[in-house]
């Protein structure tokens, strides 16, 4: 039987195809300054509930007695401290209302993204997060694809620093993960609950990025 990792990047490795689609369309897409800006702003939306969220399943895991789980989790929110305000500072070296587009309503798209794993840690099991942080921490992008990005953006290093930041520290806690997980022995049915949450984490970017780039959603499927 193959470890728990494995069947979970097998699972993302499979999904990956339309997320791995809806950046390339959203980074072919024409007027790429507006729309880095618009990811920047994105997401911050996203990342800004990152501690909030690892903090919460931290704490419900301490409730269920998922003592190794709970340190993970504490642990990983610690390291993720502060990114939201690397993208307000990338975002600010490039926009001058920057606070005033942060300020706006997030989305429904990034709501879906984000709720759903609110309600699997408080109303299921907190290892369920351990799937959305598989996905959005699974692919770091690559200096190719940052270097693209400033040539056709014209904008300065300083506003793509944390994109930087994530090319080195990503693949350090994709293994990290993948050793937590292989550690907890998860029960059949907490290895379901992570793999159905990193495949919802896999849709709701995809069409994230897909909305972004002002395309309609692809069609998923469920399982």
């Amino acid at each position: 039987m193959p470890p728990p990792s494995a069947i979970l990047r097998a699972k993302i490795d499979l999904a990956g195809r339309a997320l791995r689609s809806a950046e390339s369309t959203l980074w072919r897409a024409p007027g790429p300054r507006r729309r880095y800006r618009d990811y920047l702003c994105t997401m911050h939306m996203v990342i800004r509930a990152s501690v909030p969220l690892l903090r919460a399943a931290s704490a419900r895991a301490v409730e269920l007695g998922e003592g190794e789980l709970g340190e993970y989790l504490d642990r990983h929110a610690a390291e993720e401290a502060c990114h939201d305000d690397w993208l307000r500072e990338d975002l600010a070296s490039i926009e001058p209302s920057a606070e005033e587009l942060l300020r706006r309503t997030p989305p429904p798209s990034v709501a879906e993204l984000v709720g759903a794993q609110y309600y699997w840690v408080l109303h299921h099991h907190p290892v369920a997060l351990l799937g959305y942080v598989a996905v959005l921490e699974g692919e770091a992008p690559s200096p190719a694809l940052l270097e693209h990005l400033e040539r056709g953006t014209g904008y300065p290093r300083a506003a793509f620093r944390t994109l930087w930041r994530h090319a080195a520290l990503d693949p350090g806690h994709r293994d990290g993960l993948d050793r937590m997980l292989d550690g907890l022995r998860p029960t059949r049915e907490q290895q379901a609950a992570v793999g159905t949450s990193a495949l919802h984490t896999v849709r709701a970017a995809a069409a994230l990025l897909r909305e972004l780039a002002g395309e309609p959603p692809e069609v998923l499927p469920c399982t």
